[in-house]
């Protein structure tokens, strides 16, 4: 029987391909899978028309894959996490939160899927991640995990913080009361001058 490949099957043909086959091959796994259709003039025209269009969406899908590839090969990110003993993190780093972190800060949206993670990341460092966008375009970012910030530093700094504002404030309210005394001394100088001024004058 004669069939037209509508997909590549692996070691038989590919997507296109005109081939003479075996009946219960055809009937049986080809032809219900709509792997391929019969052959003659009019599906023959159909599927040219079929794969063209593909061929076109493919064209375009990897001209877009191409463009994101740009824009995150070599690309940093960075991720917190919390961190005990040996620089091992509670909980680990997945896919997902890679994803997410690349679409608040870069602004660009990944399949998760793409990311290609053996395992989830569960140690502060730096690695270096590939992702997958098609089979031959895999640009690669690099994550580094960094040690979130307990709770006691948090305090910590916020009252250094606190206490520095304080501080500022403090200076601020002298300079302002200095400039008060500054300007009461001169005024009472002018009336005293203009005083004596008018005693002279008398």
């Amino acid at each position: 029987m004669k069939v037209i490949f509508l997909e590549d099957v692996p070691r038989v043909a590919q997507a296109g391909e005109m081939k003479e086959v075996a009946d219960g091959y055809a009937r049986n796994f080809l032809l219900p899978k709509k792997l391929a259709v019969l052959a003659d003039a009019r599906t023959t025209h159909v599927v040219e028309a079929q794969l063209k269009r593909k061929a076109r969406l493919q064209a375009e899908t990897e001209a877009e894959m191409k463009e994101l590839a740009k824009q995150l090969e070599g690309r940093e990110i960075v991720l917190k996490g919390r961190a005990g003993a040996e620089d091992r993190l509670y909980g680990s780093i997945t896919n997902a939160d890679i994803v997410e972190e690349l679409r608040k800060s870069a602004g660009v949206a990944v399949d998760k899927r793409k990311i290609e993670l053996d395992n989830p990341i569960r140690e502060v460092g730096s690695y270096e991640i590939a992702i997958r966008l098609t089979k031959d375009i895999i640009p690669k970012i690099k994550l580094t995990v960094i040690e979130e910030e307990r709770k006691e530093e948090k305090k910590e700094k916020k009252a250094v913080k606190a206490k520095a504002k304080k501080k500022e404030g403090e200076e601020k309210a002298e300079k302002v009361e200095a400039k008060k005394e500054k300007k009461a001394v001169k005024a009472k100088a002018k009336k005293t001058e203009e005083a004596e001024e008018k005693k002279e004058a008398a």
